[in-house]
């Protein structure tokens, strides 16, 4: 078999602590037990790459918030956020993981991701 490799695929994860790192790239999707919508970031630099998932839900509007507002994006109450703004965006990320436990399988899971979004 062979297994073509794109652009930025031969990268590793970015190691945990503080990385500056420009958004590369923005994917949208669902999750997959509740449906709620997100979308994916791709956090990347000469080291590696992290993606970390934003879900549009109460409990995730403080980090979206978060992120429009550190790469200098206005948040307003009534007006909508574009992601595609995002685009080419440099920041300061902090790596590290965090556990849960998986509602299908109930085993418990490792997540590497972004969290304490700065601008650089």
């Amino acid at each position: 078999m062979k297994i073509a490799v794109e652009k930025g695929q031969d990268k590793l994860l970015l190691a945990d602590g503080r990385q500056m790192v420009t958004i590369t790239h923005i994917d949208e999707g669902k999750s997959e037990h509740k449906g709620i919508p997100f979308f994916a970031v791709r956090f990347e630099n000469n080291e590696g790459y992290i993606s970390h998932r934003f879900y549009e839900s109460q409990a995730g509007m403080p980090a979206i918030v978060s992120l429009f507002e550190e790469v200098g994006l206005p948040v307003e109450s009534g007006k909508e956020l574009d992601t595609k703004q995002l685009l080419g965006k440099q920041l300061t990320i902090e790596v590290g993981e965090r556990s849960y436990t998986d509602p299908e399988s109930q085993n418990e899971r490792t997540l590497k991701q972004a969290v304490n979004f700065l601008v650089s």
